[in-house]
């Protein structure tokens, strides 16, 4: 069976739509977000490449997360052509959220690069 979901018509599109699936629990709905070959810098100090494997980090993300998701502030899009390059403004004092995405031949967008959290220099991590 193969469920339809909401496609990202805008770059912008993309954190709402992760933050909507990541609270309906829905870890293949969030790897969806990534494009086959995308990488992930998740966990921490790591890289998680291509859809499936991405898949399984939301699946661990998601199994060890008590609190809801929140839409954060996001900061202005840059693009380039059928790039964009996306932030938010962390709610958790992480450092800074960024991704690339990247137009598909259908002008849906998916994310081909995510860097979730940069730990602040000076917070001992």
């Amino acid at each position: 069976m193969t469920e339809t979901r909401e496609r990202a018509t805008t770059p912008e599109d993309l954190a709402r739509l992760f933050v909507e699936r990541a609270n309906a629990g829905d870890a293949e709905g969030l790897a969806e977000l990534y494009a086959p070959d995308a990488v992930l810098a998740y966990p921490p100090g790591s890289a998680t490449v291509g859809r499936d494997a991405i898949r399984a980090a939301c699946e661990r993300l998601l199994a060890h997360t008590t609190e809801p998701f929140q839409l954060e502030e996001a900061l202005p899009t840059v693009r380039y052509g059928d790039l964009a390059l996306t932030s938010t403004r962390p709610a958790d004092n992480t450092g800074g959220r960024v991704q690339v995405a990247r137009r598909q031949p259908d002008g849906s967008w998916l994310r081909i690069m995510d860097r979730p959290e940069v730990r602040s220099p000076n917070r001992g991590e």
